[in-house]
């Protein structure tokens, strides 16, 4: 009989999830060699090719992709089980706030392992706007909270440095225009820096929307009927960022972490850590791009 071992199939699974093995590695604390070498023993145990390495860009087999479902059932299972037998009685609730635009990649894997980890524990999402939530959090209503904004107040930690980008419809064209067209949110953090910036820049502009809606600002940015500006890398797949344009730089936003208290609880603790682990690779990624 030949068994399959859970630490290589984590491996796999971080791999797959995160699209290489520079980001594996940062997400597991291992280094790239050990990530590589556990996939070519899982490949020589099953004899089998599970990732395609003919491109730049990790992409799966058909072999792989079918290990895939398997591999993370067997990893949840295990963390499942270590979990209800080793864990403290920990129960209640946390507060968790993060803005609408960078819940993904990293949140909800955190959330599925936090609560592999600390079952009886529950994490309540709650993504709205950077300045809702700092002032939720300033009202103790919110334990841990995530911003996106230029600066590091007291108390917080950066976990990554991400561009702002000119954002627009596929094959834009109302860039072009003057007075700008603009649809960004009026709570939008983003909203002050970006007025400021092309003031500076001398571009007249107009705004086309008056709401709290993302939804309403992708709907008119995707008809063409103005730009607005995101983080890099979070536009939705109807809008992409504007390349070759003669609009003014945007600069680099913080994404930064709060949490309540000096003394935190164990679970707090635990969850901040599962956060600030599952940006590693992400600001590693952008340092080499830098």
């Amino acid at each position: 009989m030949r068994n399959l071992d859970v630490t290589t199939l984590r491996s796999f699974v971080a791999v797959a999830e995160l699209g290489g093995v520079t980001r594996a590695a940062g997400f597991l604390n291992l280094t790239q060699s050990a990530v590589s070498m556990q996939l070519k023993r899982l490949e020589e145990l099953l004899d089998l090719s599970l990732i395609d390495r003919s491109g730049r860009s990790v992409r799966l087999t058909a072999s792989g992709e079918q290990l895939l479902s398997y591999a993370r059932k067997m990893v949840d299972l295990n963390d499942e089980a270590f979990a209800r037998l080793t864990h403290k009685e920990y129960a209640g609730e946390i507060q968790l706030g993060v803005p609408h635009d960078i819940v993904y990649p990293v949140i909800p894997r955190v959330l599925q392992r936090f609560a592999a980890e600390m079952p009886r524990m529950r994490v309540q999402l709650n993504a709205s706007h950077t300045n809702k939530l700092k002032d939720m959090f300033a009202r103790g209503e919110l334990d841990v909270i995530l911003t996106t904004e230029g600066k590091l107040d007291e108390g917080g930690e950066t976990l990554n440095e991400i561009p702002l980008r000119w954002v627009g419809a596929p094959g834009a064209q109302v860039w072009k225009q003057r007075p700008l067209r603009i649809a960004q949110g009026r709570v939008c953090a983003f909203r002050p820096d970006l007025i400021s910036t092309l003031d500076d820049a001398g571009v007249s502009w107009t705004s086309v929307v008056d709401t709290d809606s993302d939804r309403t600002i992708e709907a008119t940015v995707s008809a063409d009927l103005a730009v607005c500006t995101m983080l890099e890398g979070t536009a939705p797949p109807q809008l992409c960022e504007l390349d070759g344009t003669d609009l003014p730089d945007l600069g680099v936003y913080l994404i930064n972490m709060y949490t309540a208290g000096r003394r935190l609880s164990e679970p707090v603790q635990r969850l901040a850590a599962m956060i600030r682990a599952g940006y590693q690779p992400l600001r590693q990624v952008e340092q080499i791009r830098a």
